[in-house]
């Protein structure tokens, strides 16, 4: 392959000069947000073909405003002066920390799995040993759309009786070990992000799906301003709606899903065969989602792996390092956050890398971003 330029991300937007006939349809309806019949479409369309037709799906504006919404939700009979914790991993993105700020509460950092990289069981059951009485809700990430285990957490949630939101922010398209796309089922919110850089994406957007449609339908009624009788609110509201055009490119994008969600699997897989001797991450399911492939350079701390990206960058081929730093040791959530040890947290950290994972990527594409990376790797660490 050439030297040519490789970025990090790439969109997966539908495009609107394709849609002009619906967006038509749109303009003379007079519908614009409000749940209104293309979103109520869509939310539809979603429960039956990524959830077995179980539960319900609200749509939210992004993703992190639906987390708020629904720890708000969940912790809606909770006092935060009497329990002021949220349980959750600091290897996760900074979203995640700042809605668990803005709903009212102090994160509480877990240490995670080394070979998930999801939450720690053993800290978690170490930290509600000694909190459980002081955490208002337990909230795991499906680390890098990878699923995790949600019989574990729903059996969690009724030994300490704490409720659980699920950030699933990359996850839609994953499948867990019974076949089933992730969350399906599950009886606690679990939050899905739509931004432009997912495998579905609207530009901004995320929904929040649950197997309680109760509880779908009054988190309904907290994202139009708690309204749930006619401009009286009786529960607490924000307004976290999304657009009828953003749910027509919703409409639009779920007809893919499970193509680039296949592609970018069989990506992922050959970043495994090309580059044998890098540690990925240990797969919880059947099928992660990929935003980019996250591994591990074998010998990496942050100088090393600072070199290695400034070298890959030379090369042309765009490369991160989520999430690194990790939540605990940003300036923000470290002045106000409890932690537990986190030495799995801070080794995975230093020494992680996110390479390209993108629909249109060729198997020539992944042996020649492995080859830069194993020769840029030499000259990071020599």
């Amino acid at each position: 392959m050439s030297a040519s330029s490789i970025s990090f991300l790439e969109t997966n937007v539908p495009k609107l000069s394709k849609l002009v006939s619906y967006i038509e349809e749109i303009e003379e309806s007079d519908i614009y947000s409000n749940y209104g019949p293309v979103n109520t479409q869509f939310e539809k369309s979603l429960v039956e073909n990524n959830f077995s037709g179980i539960g319900g799906c609200v749509t939210v504006c992004n993703a992190t405003i639906g987390i708020m919404l629904a720890l708000k939700y969940v912790t809606r009979h909770i006092r935060s002066s009497e329990k002021p914790y949220i349980l959750m991993p600091s290897f996760t993105f900074a979203a995640a920390g700042h809605a668990v700020m803005w709903a009212g509460f102090t994160p509480l950092f877990t240490d995670i799995d080394p070979a998930t990289w999801a939450s720690s069981r053993e800290s978690e059951g170490e930290m509600l040993a000694a909190f459980s009485s002081r955490i208002a809700a337990i909230f795991p990430y499906a680390t890098f759309g990878n699923p995790i285990d949600l019989d574990y957490y729903n059996g969690l949630s009724q030994m300490y009786d704490i409720p659980i939101v699920v950030d699933a922010a990359s996850s839609l398209g994953a499948v867990d070990l019974s076949s089933r796309h992730f969350g399906t089922g599950f009886p606690f919110p679990v939050v899905f992000s739509l931004h432009a850089t997912k495998s579905l994406g609207v530009g901004e957007g995320g929904f929040i799906y649950c197997a309680d449609t109760t509880a779908i339908a009054q988190m309904r009624a907290m994202g139009n301003f708690g309204f749930e009788k006619s401009r009286h609110a009786t529960i607490c509201g924000i307004n976290s709606k999304m657009p009828e055009i953003s749910a027509l490119l919703g409409l639009e994008g779920l007809k893919k899903l499970e193509e680039i969600s296949e592609k970018k699997s069989e990506i992922a897989g050959l970043y495994r065969t090309y580059l044998p001797e890098f540690v990925f991450q240990q797969q919880s399911g059947k099928r992660s989602t990929y935003q980019f492939m996250p591994v591990r350079v074998p010998g990496a701390d942050k100088e090393r792996r600072g070199r290695l990206l400034t070298l890959m960058a030379e090369s042309r081929i765009g490369t991160a390092s989520y999430f690194s730093p990790h939540l605990a040791e940003q300036q923000y959530f470290s002045s106000f956050g409890g932690s537990d040890s986190l030495p799995v947290t801070a080794e995975v950290a230093s020494s992680i890398i996110s390479l390209p994972v993108k629909y249109s990527m060729t198997e020539g594409d992944i042996e020649y971003i492995s080859s830069r990376l194993r020769m840029n790797m030499q000259r990071a660490f020599n």
